[in-house]
């Protein structure tokens, strides 16, 4: 299997996406502060990203898939820790 260019950028770029949050990630984890986040953007995040999945694995599996996954997760992982963090604070 050869790899074309187009596959080969959206990899690398996959992995720096996915690098630049982990940071945040790794923040918001070990100091649970979420108070700098607001909570209607990371609630439209999460819709956005749900309707954006239909278009997304309607695709070829590729590297897009992979980042589309990682960006649910996260976002995914912001609202519950936002609801579990600030609002019950």
């Amino acid at each position: 299997m050869t790899t074309t260019l187009p596959v080969l950028a959206g990899t690398v770029s996959t992995i720096l996406f996915a690098a630049s949050m982990l940071p945040m990630i790794y923040k918001v984890l070990h100091t649970k502060d979420l108070r700098s986040y607001s909570f209607g953007n990371i609630v439209l995040t999460n819709v956005a990203n749900l309707v954006h999945s239909v278009y997304v694995y309607s695709l070829p599996v590729g590297p897009i898939w992979l980042l589309h996954t990682f960006y649910l997760v996260t976002a995914g992982l912001l609202l519950i820790w936002y609801l579990r963090y600030v609002r019950h604070a």
